[in-house]
């Protein structure tokens, strides 16, 4: 039987972060509704010598140590983000990079010299992208393997209502024939269209616009006339640069939160739809677990529950359910669905089928294309460290990506996922990082540190090159 899937899984998450508490307060907000109402208890925030690049390399780097993988067995390396930090050259091969020259002492130069290394980007959903397509590609041939790395940084403007669940870090999962942690189904439900509700454009500013309002600012002439003088004699390489727009990039998305809540609904519940189409699947009962794409911990329990209702609708569930919370026609349709969302039948099918993954991403915060692997290590962790006895149980993935796409699809777990569990330590990393007060993380996302709180990261950004002919190219270091 040619059965693929997971063969070992690694993370990196930054050692820093911001509690929820303190945040709440420097917003005035209260506490308890981002503890209670979201499952938000820290929010991991990137040294400002990290990016990308930098938490991918880390978690590669840790795979390959922690299951002593020969990186040249490696076919193909690809990594899942909307966090790029190039337009064109992947950030996948800044990761590679470093990874390669640190482990060249063990496995000689350019021991991925033969791999192929690529980016897959679609929101959230880029990564589990790159494990569908690596999937297929290890299928092929028995002597394959592939590491897919999800990498990003969430990033929102400071007060904004994203803010508090950002989050950062990486997962990586080796990909083979004989998967010892879990198999993955052939099956895939695939649902897209393309919205807005979500999305991270090039932003242009007419320059003579931006120079009129710094002069005028400043009450100097900002007659058109003073302005184009200034632009064509200037020697300043950003004026005098010949577009007449400056083209900016932001990591801060424009968004609209309730939107995004709805098409991430509507995907997934079509998405599920064309997975049933293919295999008949009991979702409230055939999946042992339910790891989803998590924007905040408390996501996946609220965006499943229509689809719960319909699962369980023609079932004794449903009228137990009745006996409960009462008839939906005894009342009205919203005060019904509240009551029915906060009833022990739905509570117990959460924390039996949902809760489990999302207790990393209450440390974490929203990690985009990473959350899921995340969502998947804190089942798969805590379950460990509960002795719960998880073989040969299904789980079922509900991925989604803004923009807007969803992929469902499942996978079993098999006889070795504890051994190659209980090395990881997920939940004593988590405890041991360092917090830091809501200034210095302002200061942080704000760019207005030189240095960086700690040298934490193994592996870092060092500089970026200011010459002609390299200029903005990524130079990382390894840190003993």
């Amino acid at each position: 039987m040619n059965v693929t899937g997971i063969d070992a899984i690694a993370f990196y998450v930054p050692q820093l972060y911001v509690s929820m508490g303190n945040l709440a307060e420097a917003r005035g907000i209260p506490a308890e509704k981002l503890k209670r109402g979201l499952g938000l208890q820290k929010m991991a925030v990137p040294n400002i010598d990290e990016d990308a690049a930098t938490f991918a390399a880390n978690a590669l780097l840790n795979l390959i140590s922690q299951n002593n993988i020969r990186p040249n067995d490696i076919g193909r390396v690809y990594l899942g983000t909307e966090s790029a930090v190039d337009g064109s050259k992947p950030t996948a091969t800044y990761a590679v990079e470093i990874v390669e020259r640190e482990l060249a002492k063990t496995y000689g130069e350019r021991s991925f010299k033969n791999c192929d290394i690529l980016d897959m980007t679609f929101a959230c959903v880029g990564a589990v992208d790159a494990l569908h397509n690596s999937l297929d590609w290890v299928k092929q041939d028995k002597s394959r393997k592939a590491v897919v790395i999800a990498s990003d940084l969430s990033k929102y403007d400071i007060n904004s209502t994203g803010e508090y669940t950002q989050g950062a870090g990486a997962v990586a999962v080796l990909v083979s024939h004989n998967p010892s942690i879990l198999s993955i189904n052939n099956t895939w439900g695939v649902a897209s269209k393309s919205e807005g509700d979500f999305f991270k454009p090039r932003r242009t500013y007419k320059k003579a616009e931006l120079l009129k309002s710094v002069l005028t600012e400043l009450n100097i002439d900002a007659s058109a006339e003073t302005i184009d003088t200034f632009i064509k004699s200037t020697s300043s390489q950003f004026w005098s640069d010949t577009n007449e727009v400056v083209e900016v990039f932001k990591e801060e998305p424009v968004f609209d939160g309730q939107f995004s809540n709805t098409c991430y609904a509507d995907r997934i519940t079509e998405a599920l739809e064309h997975f049933n189409t293919q295999k008949k699947t009991d979702f409230a009962n055939s999946w042992n677990q339910m790891v989803f794409h998590l924007p905040y911990a408390y996501h996946g329990r609220r965006i499943i529950f229509d689809n719960w209702l319909n699962w369980i609708k023609e079932t004794p569930i449903y009228k137990a359910l009745i006996e409960e919370v009462g008839k939906p026609e005894d009342t009205d349709a919203k005060t019904w669905q509240k009551s029915a969302y906060k009833s022990k039948l739905y509570s117990d099918f959460i924390s039996e089928n949902i809760s489990a993954g999302e207790i990393a991403s209450s440390e974490i915060g929203n990690m985009y294309t990473a959350s899921i692997f995340m969502s998947l290590l804190s089942y798969l962790s805590h379950s460990l460290n509960t002795s719960k006895e998880i073989l040969g149980d299904t789980i079922g993935f509900i991925g989604y990506g803004s923009g807007s796409k969803s992929k469902v699809f499942e996978g079993t777990v098999q006889s070795d996922w504890a051994s190659k569990i209980k090395t990881i330590k997920l939940f004593e990393y988590l405890e041991h990082r360092t917090s830091i007060d809501v200034e210095t993380y302002e200061k942080i996302h704000c760019s207005k540190l030189e240095k960086p709180v700690f040298n934490g990261s193994k592996i870092a950004l060092n500089y970026v090159e200011k010459e002609d002919t390299n200029y903005g190219l990524r130079r990382y270091k390894v840190n003993e």
